[in-house]
């Protein structure tokens, strides 16, 4: 199972780093450790089928884990404040550039009872949005980088940050 070929690690990784430029992002420059992060996303594929966040504990259940799976919902909060996310793949500029050392970055996905009643309380609430909304389409937020479209159904691909429909929520 954990036996992943080379190319297929290889291949990943550069699909990583062009979608990561493409949307202005930057994976990190040491390439052995990026590389294993890469394959370790490659396991929790095989895994799970999705690819979890590698420096994550995951339920293995994909509607409890769609928060981290990478890129994770919290990627561009930890690129903001830390310079890189949790696991450290994306990195923002100037840790790309080397004009900054990344530190350890703290968890900031609320654990399991947290996430469930945060859950179960925005199923039970309509918010303001849903009320007042009178558009003629539904308009989807992607969770992760913040793109909004204006659609029957969200994307099948985020055209920005590239993760798959599950990740877009109804926004209006």
């Amino acid at each position: 199972m954990n036996d992943i070929p080379k190319e297929k690690i290889e291949a990943l990784y550069e699909t990583l780093k062009k979608d990561a430029a493409g949307g202005g992002y930057y994976l990190n420059p040491d390439i052995e450790f990026t590389l294993d992060l890469v394959k370790s996303l490659l396991v929790n594929e095989e895994r799970f089928g999705y690819r979890a966040c590698p420096c994550r504990l995951a339920a293995g259940i994909k509607e409890e884990d769609l928060d981290i799976i990478c890129p994770c919902d919290y990627r561009d909060r930890d690129i903001t404040d830390y310079e890189a996310c949790y696991c450290a793949l994306y990195i923002s500029k100037k840790a790309a550039k080397g004009e900054i050392m990344v530190k350890a970055i703290p968890e900031r996905r609320p654990v399991k009872k947290q996430r469930l009643l945060m859950a179960e309380e925005q199923k039970k609430q309509p918010t303001e949005i849903d009320r007042i909304s009178k558009l003629p389409l539904p308009v989807y937020r992607c969770k992760v980088c913040g793109y909004l479209c204006a659609r029957p159904e969200p994307p099948d691909v985020c055209p920005i940050c590239k993760v798959t429909k599950e990740r877009f929520e109804r926004f209006i």
